[in-house]
């Protein structure tokens, strides 16, 4: 079997979903190889000639081979403005390369000026009509060498950024190797498939649609016995380590599926009904150990939608021996300051919180189960324990007006020293949530694959008002706008960590 995690995503990580299918499918002697297409084809396209009809993109060809030999080297993370310089110049040089045929090509997202991956037909289009995607002279070649011997291939499609480069290389497959049996997981497929009234409009295409962990169905599509005795760790020594563009192997390890709170009012987690499955602390801590033994990372990035207090714990008791990030959520044991000191002794560099609103009513009425009092003692905890923090904030939700907006505002401004990187995001309503009927649900995004609708808000603080309200005012603010340029461009929290060290110290990024 043969394994793709397609492009576009980050390729500063190797995906961790086809390398545990990959461990679990090696596990019962099952053949199996696996692609990171995502990373080989931006490299690949990195390395076209382009028609450069301007200073910039000259720059960025001139540049190239530099840049990507220092987004490997530890000592870019010390110069934010070449990091920067870096960053964007490669970003430009993929948006000329692959901008015949309508496509925006970028290191963190692929859009097209006419195809929607929310709309089944457009993905079906891509489908037909491959050799417009940009990276189809690479796929269409390498798949002569790739589908040797292969019966079954597997796309792991898990972002709307990848769906219809997905349904391109989908398409050529169906085309010119009509005996190979398609199938197509990973979490975008998952929430298609948990959509009331899902209708699967991919059936002359693909031929098996996987939701949810994909183990046991591939298991049992390959004929194989579909017994798991245990936690099986993930696999990635078939992956190009050491190619993806960050100083050093960073290591993905999950240790449960779905969120432990999970009771957050909108969450799509819950809308979907992913269930919690964490996996028992002894033995993900063993997992995690023996992953690092092999692999030598340079920094671990914990998958969890919030790790859990009990395997915080438990790297605080067993350091995992190499810097480390994650979600976590504000609760009561990171109020506790001798437990932050013993999570930065850890390895711990960084903490994403997801606070939402510095509103205590918002908090309430969205079930977060936050008090804000205490999330403020957990920042100021973490600052003194030299942990890192990147806040999550949310704005528009039913529960909020401009008036809750201004108070977290105030919040962000009381504890700016806290703060050292911050996601600003516009509430939107899950289709499948059992809230959604109560706001007077309406058209969101056109197609038919949307995952999310529009609503009346309660007390009539739209979108259009709170775009007004973040643009003219929250990101003016001059603390907001200082921790706004922290943020590392298109990578974000995904190379935060590197330079959350010093982050009060840093020239800015943007």
């Amino acid at each position: 079997m043969l394994l793709i995690f397609p492009p576009i995503a980050k390729p500063c990580e190797p995906p961790a979903g086809i390398a545990q299918l990959a461990a679990a499918l090696h596990s019962h002697a099952i053949p199996c190889r696996v692609l990171d297409a995502n990373l080989e084809g931006l490299l690949w396209l990195l390395e076209q000639p382009c028609n450069a009809d301007d200073t910039w993109s000259r720059r960025a060809i001139k540049g190239r081979s530099r840049h990507l030999a220092a987004l490997r080297d530890s000592a870019l993370y010390c110069s934010p403005d070449r990091y920067s310089r870096a960053v964007r110049d490669l970003n430009r040089l993929l948006a000329v390369s692959g901008r015949a045929g309508g496509a925006i090509v970028g290191l963190a997202d692929y859009q097209h000026h006419h195809l929607s991956p929310l709309r089944s037909a457009d993905l079906l289009f891509a489908a037909g009509h491959s050799e417009q995607n940009p990276f189809h002279p690479w796929f269409s070649k390498g798949f002569e060498g790739w589908l040797d011997g292969i019966a079954t291939i597997g796309f792991s499609l898990n972002y709307l950024s990848q769906a219809l480069c997905a349904f391109a290389m989908i398409g050529h497959v169906r085309k010119r190797y009509p005996g190979v049996r398609i199938v197509l997981g990973g979490g975008l497929t998952t929430s298609w498939l948990r959509q009331p009234g899902w209708k699967n409009p991919f059936g002359g295409l693909v031929d098996n649609l996987i939701g949810g962990p994909g183990e046991i169905p591939l298991l049992q599509l390959l004929g194989s016995d579909t017994a798991l005795e245990q936690h099986i760790r993930p696999d990635y020594t078939d992956l190009p380590m050491y190619d993806y563009l960050a100083p050093g192997f960073i290591l993905p390890f999950s240790t449960a599926g779905g969120c432990y709170w999970n009771r957050c009012s909108f969450c799509p987690e819950r809308a979907e009904g992913n269930r919690y499955t964490p996996l028992p602390v002894a033995e993900a801590l063993a997992g995690l150990h023996a992953l690092i033994a092999q692999t030598k990372p340079v920094l671990l990035h914990l998958l969890d939608n919030a790790i859990s207090p009990a395997f915080l714990l438990a790297l605080a008791v067993d350091p995992p021996g190499v810097p480390w990030y994650g979600f976590a959520r504000f609760g009561p044991e990171l109020a506790d300051p001798d437990f932050c000191r013993a999570l930065k002794r850890s390895g711990c560099v960084m903490l994403k919180l997801g606070l939402e609103s510095g509103d205590q009513g918002v908090l309430d009425r969205l079930n977060k189960g936050i008090d804000i009092g205490q999330a403020a003692r957990v920042l100021a905890n973490l600052r003194a324990a030299g942990i890192g923090v990147y806040l999550y904030l949310l704005f528009g939700t039913p529960a909020e007006t401009e008036t809750e907006a201004r108070r977290t505002l105030e919040f962000v401004v009381r504890h700016r020293d806290a703060i050292n990187f911050m996601n600003l995001a516009l509430f939107n309503m899950p289709i499948c949530g059992n809230e959604a009927a109560e706001y007077g649900i309406e058209p969101f995004y056109e197609g038919d694959l949307s995952l999310y609708t529009a609503f009346r808000h309660p007390k009539g603080w739209d979108r259009k008002q709170v775009r007004g309200f973040l643009d003219k005012e929250f990101k003016r603010d001059p603390s907001v706008a200082a921790i706004l340029r922290n943020d590392p461009p298109l990578f974000t929290s995904n190379h935060a960590a590197f330079f959350a060290s010093a982050p009060r110290n840093l020239e800015h990024l943007n």
